[in-house]
């Protein structure tokens, strides 16, 4: 079945709830507003029990089919959190919190799966039950990984768990999705670099720390070209450069380097921050500085679609788009819905929204006409999981 006739009716009333979240954007797992006005949605729905708290400030409701022969839960996900981003849409929308910003689309993911929600209770045209789960801190605070400690598999019978994310890469309604490794894992670093400050007009009296970390983010570039097959993809990227000081005659005795890998193969990525540290304190002992390699966060592990949950996704695109990309080409990006996989057998599919600005891009923002498709794409795999 195509794109089903009630999100039509109801595309207005998901965008005004899509655009409101977007309005009023919360990080991480600080999601009091978002976390409450979801609550208080899947109960308005009438779904059969709502609990919070789930992973700090997750959400998981339960919708009961008309029969439960079949006694199996599958799941689905969207993530809640926005981006600490300055907007630049210029929309009607457009963020009323300055520095925070919904320019991943998580605020269409969940609309999306709130439509869903509302039709699968209204409808209940499946055998068994639908977990409809709201995970806060994807965006580097690994929720899906806080969720999946406090139970969330356990406690609601999950036998398989399911992830939606919008591209903005793919023509509209369009789907996408790969068995298999999809999303790279994800390591944040820091390398804190000292030295002797000084004056800047004499600087043969200091150890240069802006000069030792300029030369380590250039040594850096040659473990991708140098260090790793050709093969194999990971990716290093410095991101972020500092010092103590912004006066223009002041040499630093601190500076501070941030920057990410990305890679798909646990014992490149071993050999990756190997050389990282190894290129970082030897560089700067080379200009009589230290350094000194660390990390932000929990690091995401690769994200791996079960190959017959995949299938499954497969078929639910098909259903409501009429085809599916089935060979999607592996993303660099990081995705903590690998600890629901990890937990769990399911898959995550990519859903186009054509084109625009990128991903975490400040002018981008999620496109609203893609809303039916997404809320029948849930539909339709609830029903082909669980048929009545």
């Amino acid at each position: 079945m195509p794109i089903r006739n009630r999100f039509a009716e109801l595309h207005e009333d998901i965008t005004a709830w899509r655009r409101d979240l977007h309005e009023h954007p919360e990080l991480q797992y600080d999601l009091p507003r978002t976390a409450g006005i979801v609550a208080d949605k899947l109960r308005a729905f009438g779904c059969d029990s709502v609990v919070e708290g789930i992973g700090r400030t997750g959400v998981v409701a339960l919708i009961h089919g008309k029969t439960n022969q079949s006694g199996k839960t599958i799941a689905f996900r969207a993530d809640m959190d926005a981006l600490p981003i300055f907007e630049a849409t210029g929309a009607a929308h457009a963020s009323k919190t300055p520095g925070k910003m919904h320019a991943c689309g998580h605020d269409g993911h969940t609309a999306m799966l709130l439509g869903a929600a509302q039709y699968l209770a209204e409808t209940r045209n499946f055998d068994g039950t639908v977990a409809i789960v709201f995970q806060p801190a994807e965006e580097g605070g690994a929720g899906a990984e806080a969720m999946v400690q406090d139970g969330l598999i356990e406690k609601f019978g999950i036998s398989e768990i399911y992830g939606l994310h919008n591209t903005p890469l793919l023509p509209l309604g369009s789907f996408a999705i790969r068995p298999g490794a999809f999303y790279a894992a994800v390591d944040s670093f820091h390398i804190n670099v000292r030295g002797k400050g000084g004056h800047a007009a004499r600087p043969n009296n200091t150890v240069d720390t802006t000069l030792a970390a300029s030369a380590i983010v250039m040594a850096l570039q040659s473990v991708v070209s140098r260090n790793t097959d050709p093969q194999q993809a990971v990716v290093v990227s410095v991101t972020s450069f500092r010092t103590e000081s912004e006066a223009f005659n002041v040499i630093p005795e601190h500076a501070v380097l941030r920057g990410t890998v990305r890679s798909f193969d646990m014992e490149v990525r071993a050999k990756t921050l190997d050389r990282i540290r190894a290129i970082a304190e030897l560089t700067a002992q080379s200009y009589g500085a230290e350094a000194e390699l660390g990390f932000d966060e929990e690091p995401y592990p690769v994200m791996v679609n079960h190959d017959t949950e995949t299938e499954h996704c497969i078929s639910a695109a098909r259903d409501v788009a009429g085809d599916c990309i089935t060979d999607a080409p592996r993303t660099t990006g990081g995705e903590d819905f690998a600890y629901m996989l990890q937990a769990c057998p399911g898959a995550y599919i990519q859903l186009g929204i054509g084109p625009g600005p990128g991903l975490h891009h400040p002018e981008y923002d999620f496109n609203d006409e893609v809303i039916p498709t997404g809320c029948s794409y849930w539909v339709a795999l609830a029903e082909q999981r669980l048929p009545a």
